[in-house]
């Protein structure tokens, strides 16, 4: 099983201002689902509400979208992992930021979503360049740590260790122990307590 993530394309969209935090994301009475289909459409719901349409996830240019650009502190507050499922269902498959909440960050790891950083004027023209060209191409690229836009390009940072987890496809802890079955039930049969669990079982 393949699970590499090197790079990242599609297009563009834009989400201004730090400190979104995840019941922003994905409102708390969502935490009732049972599975987490559906949660895409109410990716920041309450503030797409507040903003009568004028939300980037309502405007009509962002649909299809799949690259989110964010400011400082993403995904801050409750360590709930229904926000990156809801980013996810939307159809975000990486985030360019500032910063990003530790807790937040690691969710996205789990879930093969690569979340790369940039300063402030860089974001800023990334946004920019995505507000005035939602067409744009954008490809975020984890080989090389870089952006690109049209014809701007930049410079991102993410953490060698989890940037190699990418690379290799590792990230996907699920998918190892899929690939690797056989080793794992070899390892299982030398455990004392599996073979008697087994015992016990039949």
């Amino acid at each position: 099983m393949v699970s590499e993530v090197k790079t990242v394309a599609g297009r563009g969209v834009p989400l201004v201002g730090n400190d979104i935090d995840t019941d922003r994301i994905i409102p708390a009475r969502y935490l009732k689902a049972i599975t987490f289909d559906g949660l895409g459409e109410g990716a920041f719901i309450d503030d797409r509400t507040a903003l009568k349409g004028e939300h980037p996830f309502d405007q009509p240019q962002y649909q299809g979208a799949n690259i989110l650009i964010v400011n400082r502190n993403f995904g801050c507050g409750s360590s709930r992992e229904h926000a990156p499922q809801a980013l996810a269902k939307w159809g975000i498959k990486a985030l360019i930021g500032e910063s990003f909440a530790e807790i937040f960050f690691g969710n996205c790891v789990a879930m093969g979503i690569p979340c790369v950083t940039a300063d402030s004027a860089t974001v800023k023209k990334l946004q920019e360049l995505v507000t005035a060209n939602p067409q744009a191409s954008v490809t975020v690229n984890l080989e090389t740590l870089q952006v690109q836009i049209g014809d701007y390009t930049a410079s991102v940072t993410i953490n060698e260790g989890t940037r190699s987890t990418f690379t290799a496809g590792t990230w996907d802890a699920c998918g190892q122990l899929v690939a690797n079955a056989d080793k794992v039930r070899a390892t299982a049969a030398k455990l004392p307590y599996v073979a008697w669990g087994n015992l016990a079982a039949g």
